[in-house]
């Protein structure tokens, strides 16, 4: 699914063309272990994922801990440092080969302006962003690494085998011998 799919989808439009459409998107691709967004840049654009898995890590005192990952029809970005026009404390990385569509902070916040069907579709985005981090943080309070894990397997099993297993040990929050243990568990 395209980006335009996407954004006919979800608030019930047809634009049938990018040339037709609010503001630019440009295609984009990112090799496996690049980096989108390095610690300290202040984040300028917006990525759909058409293709591919990408995560958001963070800087611990001691490592780096794995925030979150973005799969096929999601949107991502340093969002902290997208909202705020400050230097991010979060690196982007695609973590396989990602083909991405690519919207420019400048053109999206003019076609708020300009657009009622582009407000609306970033307040629905807003707030889907909101659910899913209200969501995480429920889960990391109160379920069980096992719990989230397993959660995991069954909304994204085509996604979590092609992520390495300390990645996910380091967004679980524990270590890749734990993780081990839990998948000999589960596989038993």
């Amino acid at each position: 699914m395209t980006f335009l799919e996407f954004f006919n989808a979800t608030v019930s439009t047809s634009i049938p063309s990018y040339e037709e459409f609010h503001f630019p998107v440009k295609k984009g691709f990112f090799k496996k272990g690049e980096i989108l967004t390095e610690y300290g840049q202040v984040e300028d654009s917006l990525y759909f994922m058409n293709k591919g898995i990408a995560e958001i890590i963070i800087k611990s005192y001691m490592s780096e801990k794995v925030i979150d990952f973005f799969f096929e029809k999601e949107f991502f970005c340093c969002f902290t440092s997208f909202l705020n026009q400050k230097p991010g404390d979060v690196r982007v990385v695609a973590l396989m080969d990602c083909d991405v569509e690519v919207i420019k902070r400048e053109d999206l916040m003019q076609a708020y302006n300009d657009s009622f069907d582009v407000n609306k579709f970033g307040r629905i985005m807003t707030e889907h962003g909101y659910i899913r981090k209200s969501n995480r943080e429920k889960a990391l309070l109160t379920k069980t690494a096992e719990e989230i894990y397993v959660e995991m397997l069954k909304s994204k099993p085509d996604y979590i085998s092609n992520i390495p297993v300390n990645k996910i040990a380091k967004y679980l929050g524990i270590h890749p011998e734990s993780l081990s243990r839990i998948r000999k568990k589960l596989h038993s």
